[in-house]
């Protein structure tokens, strides 16, 4: 059974940039076929799907998001990484990572949420 687990800052400053960690356990990041997704949902709106790892390392980003968006990896903690740089309270969501196959999310994270506020 695979599981993520989020973890990060819970409040960030308009400004700077935003950086949560998703511990995978259960499965490897770079087992083939697999992808790392980062998705959030801001309050009272739809999840809306940021970017991806793929298990090769290639990433790709949300279009609207691409300019202030990293993901990057540790294969050796088994864990992928988010930054989201340039944030204003627009950016408060609950954030969550999970694993890609197939075009689709099939497990996910408890979700953390983050809060952009001076």
């Amino acid at each position: 059974q695979v599981q993520l687990q989020e973890s990060g800052p819970g409040l960030v400053k308009p400004s700077q940039t935003l950086s949560l960690t998703c511990t995978v356990s259960g499965g490897s990041i770079t087992t083939s076929d697999y992808a790392w997704s980062w998705i959030r949902q801001p309050p009272g709106k739809g999840l809306e799907w940021m970017g991806v790892i793929a298990y090769d390392g290639s990433t790709f980003y949300s279009p609207s998001l691409w300019s202030r968006t990293s993901i990057s990896r540790d294969t050796s903690k088994n864990q992928f990484s988010l930054q989201l740089s340039s944030v204003t309270p627009e950016d408060t969501a609950v954030y969550y990572c999970a694993r890609r196959r197939s075009s689709q999310e099939d497990y996910w994270g408890q979700g953390t949420q983050v809060t952009v506020s001076s």
